[in-house]
């Protein structure tokens, strides 16, 4: 196991060899990996030749990623970068994995990409027990574009620009295809937009999970009406002009689809408090007083699923995925067009979802970060998860309610930054970057490199880490920079009473 991190982590103490790279450096550490295995001859050229297109652009852009210029980018050492591109074309099964991190950069489509061409060149995608896969940290994060969740979507990986798709989706469920957008906004647009008047918030807490949080609370507070449905109270909720109390995933049913692509059940294993309806309970009601009841005429979560079913097609197919066949087999994986097909255990064996058939390969070039340390903000930040935490304020205020105690947001930095600031163990050290300032109790550790900071962002309030965040979006995704800002410390304080 190989793993990349600015941070030595529980993971990366695990880890056969652990590479500490620069922060934002992720791009030219794939790049650098990939001369490499060009330069070895570690490329599987019969592999390339056959199933993948685009090779040679890709190429000229990787050589010129040598060693000692990738070194010097990403603080890796020249003899780490070869033990680990060697060790990946050597293993008969290797999978490279990225974390939501990777993504969450104003370069993160392009750092995408980069990967993606290192698990291409040595012919391990589509091969057993190989390939390429982002990691995210919930259900159903790896089937986000099937399920058509996202802005610029459609069920079934389809794009709400393209006419084709829009007629079949629209036919699906009774609309003219003129009444869907032609284009939708990020949620982080969403949220910046003035033009917006009301917010209809499920399951995110956007006022702890929002980058550049202050202007974010600022818009939350403008907003004409804001409701929130949520299994807990929250910072989002404290703003709001209406809290709906929904279910918990414990107390409903349903389907995920997991990592590996396998669509399974989800079924209820506690009660919920009388009085507390589901998500699609709260969906349908609202349909019926706004006049379009019939469209949302669903009692079940099956009905749910069986309208998805009719609604995707292509590359992620669902049709042939029933309740009946998720209980005989164990889940069944997609795509799986229909009920007498097998579903699709590992994806591109034989071809990829290209008209052609094959894989392309990207020319992607490493840029600076859309915000990197200089003078007046000498420092990296990034930011987290810790194990014990999910994503917010909620589940910290029951984690304090078990422990009977106040747990406090840490922030990790290196002892030798520690001694330049004269900061202590469980010191109060003020950080600012060019958004906001918080206040975090020191961590002092040899576990992250000199130059950067970490904290973690499930705290709200005057403890948020993304009051710092939220530099530059992805020009592509739109996705914000949450990982990566430059910031400094501008104050130390002795241990707050209680801080442990």
């Amino acid at each position: 196991m190989i793993v990349a991190d600015p941070r030595r982590t529980a993971t990366a103490r695990a880890a056969d060899l652990f590479l500490q790279l620069t922060p934002g450096t992720d791009l030219a550490l794939a790049n650098g990996l990939l001369f490499l295995a060009i330069e070895e001859n570690l490329v599987d050229r019969r592999y390339v030749a056959d199933r993948t297109t685009e090779f040679d652009a890709a190429r000229r852009v990787a050589l010129t990623y040598d060693p000692a210029r990738v070194e010097r980018l990403t603080g890796v050492p020249e003899l780490d970068l070869r033990k680990a591109v060697r060790w990946l074309a050597a293993a008969r099964g290797a999978m490279i994995l990225t974390g939501r991190g990777a993504e969450q950069h104003s370069k993160g489509v392009d750092t995408v990409h980069a990967w993606i061409n290192l698990a291409l060149a040595p012919g391990k995608v589509g091969k057993p027990n190989g390939g390429y896969g982002c990691l995210t940290g919930q259900g159903n994060g790896q089937g986000g574009r099937e399920h058509g969740q996202k802005a610029d979507q459609l069920p079934g990986y389809r794009l709400i620009e393209n006419d084709a798709h829009r007629e079949a989706v629209a036919r699906v469920w009774g609309v003219s295809s003129v009444s869907l957008p032609r284009k939708g906004k990020s949620a982080f647009e969403l949220l910046d937009d003035a033009a917006v008047r009301g917010l209809f918030v499920m399951g995110s807490n956007v006022a702890v999970a929002s980058p550049h949080l202050a202007r974010i609370e600022q818009r939350l507070k403008a907003l004409d009406l804001l409701v929130v449905c949520d299994a807990f109270p929250n910072e989002t909720s404290d703003l709001g002009h209406v809290f709906l109390p929904v279910h918990q995933w414990a107390e409903q049913e349903g389907t995920m689809t997991n990592l590996e692509g396998r669509v399974i059940r989800r079924r209820v294993v506690a009660d919920a408090p009388r009085g507390v309806a589901g998500d699609l309970d709260v969906l349908r009601e609202l349909a019926e007083r706004l006049g379009c009841g019939e469209r949302f005429a669903f009692h079940t979560p099956r009905a749910v699923f069986d309208e998805f079913r009719r609604a995707t097609a292509g590359p992620a197919d669902y049709a042939g995925i029933t309740y009946e066949r998720i209980d005989a087999e164990d889940g069944v994986f997609w795509p799986c067009p229909a009920e007498d097909h097998p579903g699709t255990p590992r994806l591109f064996a034989d071809r990829f979802a290209h008209p052609d058939g094959r894989a392309r390969f990207f020319a992607v070039e490493h840029r600076p970060a859309g915000e990197e340390p200089d003078p007046e903000y000498p420092l990296f930040l990034t930011t987290g998860r810790y194990k014990e935490h999910y994503n917010s304020g909620a589940q910290t205020r029951l984690v304090e309610k078990l422990r009977r105690a106040k747990p406090v947001p840490r922030l990790q930095l290196h002892p030798r930054l520690a001694r330049q600031h004269a900061i202590r163990p469980n010191s109060r050290v003020a950080v600012e970057s060019r958004r906001g300032r918080v206040e975090f109790a020191a961590e002092v550790t040899a576990d992250i490199r000199p130059d950067t900071v970490f904290a973690p962002f499930h705290w709200g309030g005057r403890e948020a880490a993304n009051r710092l965040t939220g530099a530059a979006l992805d020009p592509v995704s739109r996705m914000p920079e949450f990982k990566l800002a430059a910031v400094r410390i501008a104050g130390v304080r002795p241990a707050a009473e209680g801080d442990r």
